[in-house]
């Protein structure tokens, strides 16, 4: 009888990106959690701002601040007593010495060339850098909410998502037309490391949530604190139940209306049903698809979701009747837009729409809380986000027991452990750790506890929001450098295009209306007019 090979369970734990993944995301999630003891040596986190050249005057957008240090004791400017005039610009070169660093020795730990690493990742972080700043001009990111802030009468209203596509546009430009560059920077390309070592950096977003959600409903007031604890629970129970639908169907469309093969349905199916890029990473990881694969169905994600960004909230507020359960709209947004700053986006535009809509319509009589319709597409995702790890191993189990088992073949117990994708450990490490602060002394109400909280959070957002969506930025430019068109043949391109937009529209779409009514519909939101 035969038998898979039986390897040590600490096998590449120096060697691979998976596990390279781990180490670098645990580390930098470690330093976050030095500021619960009141140390900061993460805020030095650069992030970009929306920026136009002439901001008009009293508006936003100068372009002085258009980087800034996302921690407080780095952002702040005691001369100029004014935040984002701290480091602001300095913030991207204390950021690229510190990644250096580390990437260099997972470089060298997994025996790369490391001065060819370091010259390619030299000039593809800045690089980078350079089409993060371009992509949060205001003309891409400011939304028609507030673009007048920036002395713009039009703007596209495509949020952090432009910056995503523009780092792929001209990744695939240089893998494409400049190949010489492109084999330049080929050692320091890598996504894969990239969007792994991103995904752990999300379960510090996935922990830090409930932290974050807990001072909404203190921003939003206490008539809607109790709502946004009533969302929190119906946006659980509506993902479950929704994914348990949307996977099998995806995965049913990819396979018997396009006929495309058992492993790239499945990266599809968690793709375009559970949460994205990182879902469809973890996927390709845990069914041995080939990177292609996930790489592709990444890009399809991320224009699909700006897509949708555009389109979605416009149409649910034109079709939407009257004052009839917003929040069901709301959460249905969450299941439907794919990446979590389109999510974000898509929420707040509905959120705008909608109550704006409901003012004019009775005149000003019903005014709901900014924020709350938010809120409901924003704890859908949350579910969504922790759904990843858990499909990851199942899948894994699936297609180690199952689909890859040949008949007569002993399946040890280790092969299990060596085919889950081991950046997802890291992944439930940092959520549960922030759990463990947010549901232990923060949760008590008592004012040491809300001092740690504010400290937990201090040293999360640097985290899981700097460096997540710069390694998101990373991936993308990698993505694209790696990529020649010819792969995109290869990887039955054509196919997942369509395969998208069926499942979209004609499945998911539905679906998640159906299941947000099911247990969101009676939800009432508190009239702030009087």
């Amino acid at each position: 009888m035969a038998t898979m090979t039986n390897r040590k369970w600490y096998t590449g734990m120096l060697s691979q990106e998976d596990w390279w993944a781990v180490w670098m995301g645990l580390f930098f999630f470690g330093l976050g959690l030095l500021t619960c003891f009141n140390i900061d040596v993460i805020g030095w986190v650069t992030y970009p701002t929306k920026w136009v050249f002439s901001p008009p005057e009293g508006g936003k957008g100068a372009i002085s601040s258009a980087f800034y240090a996302l921690g407080k004791k780095y952002a702040y400017d005691p001369d100029a007593k004014a935040f984002y005039k701290g480091l602001g610009w300095w913030s991207i070169i204390w950021t690229y010495v510190a990644l250096t660093v580390v990437t260099t020795v997972g470089a060298a730990c997994m025996k790369w060339d490391v001065k060819k690493f370091v010259q390619g990742w030299t000039v593809l972080f800045f690089l980078t850098i350079a089409v993060w700043f371009v992509g949060h001009h205001a003309f891409f990111a400011a939304t028609i909410i507030n673009k007048h802030k920036y002395g713009l009468d039009f703007s596209l209203s495509l949020g952090g998502g432009a910056s995503f596509i523009l780092a792929l546009i001209v990744g695939l430009i240089i893998g494409n037309f400049f190949k010489g560059f492109a084999g330049f920077l080929s050692e320091a390309a890598k996504p894969e490391w990239y969007i792994k070592t991103a995904i752990v950096f999300l379960g510090v977003k996935v922990g830090y949530l409930p932290i974050k959600a807990a001072a909404t409903s203190m921003k939003l007031g206490k008539q809607v604190a109790g709502l946004t604890g009533d969302l929190f629970f119906a946006g659980a129970v509506a993902t479950i139940v929704a994914y348990m639908v949307f996977w099998p169907g995806v995965y049913v469309i990819s396979r018997k209306i396009f006929k495309l093969p058992r492993k790239t349905a499945a990266v599809l199916g968690s793709g375009i049903s559970i949460c994205g890029v990182s879902a469809a990473v973890a996927t390709g990881g845990a069914v041995r698809a080939k990177p292609v694969v996930s790489i592709m169905v990444s890009a399809l994600v991320v224009i699909w979701a700006v897509i949708e960004l555009i389109i979605l909230p416009g149409v649910f507020t034109h079709i939407w009747p009257g004052t009839s359960d917003p929040l069901v709209a709301g959460s249905a947004m969450g299941m439907a837009v794919k990446t979590d700053g389109a999510d974000a986006a898509a929420g707040e535009l509905l959120d705008e729409f909608l109550r704006t809509k409901i003012a004019t319509e009775t005149n000003g009589a019903v005014q709901w809380p900014e924020g709350i319709i938010t809120t409901s597409a924003v704890m859908t995702k949350i579910w969504i986000d922790m759904f990843i790890g858990l499909w990851a191993f199942v899948l894994a189990m699936v297609w180690v027991y199952k689909i890859d088992r040949r008949p007569g073949e002993t399946v040890p117990a280790s092969e299990v452990w060596h085919r889950f994708p081991k950046f997802v450990l890291g992944y439930f490490a940092a959520w549960w750790i922030y759990l463990a602060i947010f549901f232990g002394p923060g949760h008590a109400g008592a004012a040491e506890g809300m001092t740690l909280l504010k400290m937990a959070k201090a040293g999360a957002v640097p985290v899981e929001k700097g460096l997540r969506k710069l390694f998101f930025m990373l991936t993308f430019m990698s993505l694209g450098v790696i990529t020649d068109f010819k792969k995109l043949k290869e990887a039955q391109f054509g196919k997942m295009v369509w395969v998208y937009f069926v499942a979209l529209f004609l499945f998911i779409i539905p679906v998640a209306v159906i299941i947000a009514y099911l247990f969101h519909h009676g939800m009432e939101i508190p009239n702030m007019a009087g």
